[in-house]
Formats: C-alpha cells, sequence, structure tokens
C-alpha cells in the first residue's frame, strides 16, 4: 500500500511540474487586473499550484507560498455563512441559481431581466448575499474569517488593508448595484453596508495552498481532511459546488466545464480553486487574466491536471496517469 501511495505522489509531484512547464510559456497572454489599482501591482510573471489529496498528501510547486487576495473566491465562503447564518429560504428569496452569460460586473440583468441577482458567483449576488450576513450576524467580517480560516486550514487569515481601500475607492460600480438592489428591496440592510462587506471579503488574503485545503474540504463533502470535524453541512457542500460548476468561472463556466469537467471558482487577483469529488483539491495562482476575468495560467495548469490525472466529472477514466485529450 504505501508503495502504491508513493508512486501516485511521484505521479502527481511529476505531472504538477509539467502542468506549470506548460502553462508558463503562455501567461504573457493575459493581464492583471488593472480597475482596481492596488491590484495592478500585481507580478504577471508570478505562477504556483499546489494538489491536497484525500489520503492527507500536499504537493506545492512554483509561487505557491505566495498571498494574494481571494477576490471572488471568497464568494463561495460568503454565501456558506450566509445559508449557515440565514438559511437557504431566506438567501434564494435575495439571490437566484442560473448562469448569466454576461460578465461578473454586468449590471444588465437587473435593469432589464430581474432586480434579484440571477446567481451569487457575479458581484451583484455576492452583494445580495452579504447582505443576508449582515441581517443575520452582529460581526459578519469576524464569522466570515473565522470560517475562512477554518476552511483554509490558517489560523492567521486576514484581510489586506491595501486593497480593501483601493477596492473602496474604486468600487462605483458595485455600489450603483447595490443601490439599485436596496431599492428594490433585495437588500434589506443599509446599501454602503453590504458593499463594504463585499470590499472586505473580496481582500482576504490567501495562498494556493490555503485554497487547495478549502477545495479540499469541499471535495470531502465538508469534512475537514487532517480532523475529520464537519465543517460545512452537506447540503450546503451541495449547493455550492453546483453554482461553482455551473457559474463559477463567470461567462467562462460552460468552456471551464467542458475542458476540466470540476467545480471551480476563479477570483481577479489570479486564483482559481477546483475541487476533484473525493479525490483531491487544487488551487492555482497566476494574476495575469484573460478577457473574461480568468487567470490564464490558471486554466491551463488546472486543464493540463484534469487531462492528465482523468479528474473531469464525466470522462469514465477516474484514475491516476489517464491520459485524456490533447489540450
Amino acid at each position: 500500500m504505501a508503495e502504491r501511495l508513493s508512486a501516485e505522489q511521484t505521479l502527481l509531484e511529476q505531472t504538477l511540474r509539467e502542468a506549470l512547464d506548460f502553462a508558463r510559456p503562455h501567461i504573457g497572454a493575459g493581464t492583471v487586473a488593472s480597475y482596481i489599482p492596488e491590484l495592478a501591482k500585481a507580478n504577471a510573471a508570478h505562477l504556483g499550484a499546489c494538489i491536497m489529496t484525500a489520503d492527507g498528501g500536499c504537493l506545492c510547486s512554483g509561487d505557491w507560498q505566495h498571498d494574494f487576495t481571494m477576490q471572488s473566491i471568497s464568494k463561495t465562503i460568503t454565501l456558506i455563512l450566509a445559508l449557515k447564518l440565514a438559511g437557504r429560504e431566506k438567501v434564494f428569496s435575495k439571490v437566484g441559481v442560473e448562469p448569466t452569460g454576461d460578465t461578473f460586473n454586468s449590471i444588465v440583468k437587473l435593469e432589464t431581466k430581474t432586480h434579484f441577482p440571477l446567481n451569487p458567483m457575479i458581484n451583484a449576488g455576492a452583494i445580495a448575499i452579504s447582505g443576508c450576513c449582515i441581517r443575520a450576524s452582529v460581526n459578519p467580517h469576524g464569522e466570515f474569517l473565522k470560517l475562512a480560516g477554518k476552511l483554509c486550514g490558517r489560523q492567521n487569515i486576514e484581510m489586506d488593508n491595501a486593497v480593501y481601500l483601493s477596492e473602496h475607492n474604486a468600487g462605483m460600480r458595485n455600489r450603483s448595484m447595490a443601490y439599485l438592489m436596496h431599492g428594490e428591496g433585495v437588500l434589506e440592510c443599509d446599501a454602503e453596508a453590504a458593499v463594504d462587506l463585499y470590499f472586505k471579503t473580496c481582500s482576504t488574503l490567501a495562498n494556493v495552498r490555503d485554497l487547495a485545503h478549502y477545495a479540499l474540504v469541499l471535495a470531502n463533502n465538508g469534512k475537514s481532511p487532517t480532523t475529520g470535524e464537519v465543517l460545512v453541512e452537506d447540503w450546503i457542500v451541495r449547493i455550492v459546488k453546483t453554482l461553482m460548476l455551473t457559474c463559477g468561472m463567470y461567462d467562462g463556466s460552460g468552456e471551464f466545464a467542458i475542458r476540466a469537467g470540476m467545480p471551480g471558482k476563479s477570483g481577479v487577483g489570479g486564483g482559481i480553486m477546483v475541487c476533484a469529488e473525493n479525490k483531491m483539491g487544487i488551487a492555482t495562482f497566476a494574476p495575469a487574466l484573460n478577457s473574461k476575468g480568468n487567470s490564464s495560467g490558471g486554466l491551463l495548469v488546472i486543464e493540463y491536471l484534469s487531462q492528465k490525472l482523468g479528474l473531469h466529472l464525466f470522462s469514465g477514466n477516474v484514475h491516476y496517469g489517464a491520459e485524456g485529450n490533447a489540450l
């Protein structure tokens, strides 16, 4: 058994290095986020990844120790918190579960289709569920950081104050969404309070090891990979992973589902986390983004791993070493 696990670990280490080598020549095709001034300072050459396996293995490569802000990855944690605090009925009376087909910061559907955001993975949806957290807790940001720390396996998880201030000062479009939803009764709290909590959660610092741990919690049906403690109830995990699969990569979610075939969530800070069901959590970091706001290098790393390791939910080759199709 030990020899088999060692062989699998060696294969994973080799495949992870190959995935980064495959992606590295292509990261120059993307550009760092500039609409948040502090994010524009990111080094576009950074590339890192981590795999955590259900048997306790942890493999890291590249710039894996570099902290970056979660940005939209935090939306999944805010959703978990809202479902815990406010309950399913309340949360989904404020936000839907359908893909939008629009960019992550689009305001179009709020004006033309429904005043309720179509899903929690877009900015308007995350602001709406932030409002649910505020209504249900006297210290929602503290609750968020506590939950994020448990999910990431990191006690000292904190907010990047410089990024928070940058988002706070530049976030007029998000404020527009908040005030529109407040006017229509979607937000039952102060619009500024909701958008401020949203800015704070997006500014949470993590590295790929933290996010791989979180992804493994979700892949492990809500249980801690180290203690076995149930951190998230199974009904919440099911909701979050389903929304990650259908909406987690903005308006690139369909293509990602075809090419990688795992629930995933990206952020404009350059991070992506994915869940290989009952097997592993994977996270990548590369701040250069494509036109849809997803990490160019991270996408390539995850697609490579999915195909080489047979991780696609619908591939039928779910075992280590599966060749998959050429990228």
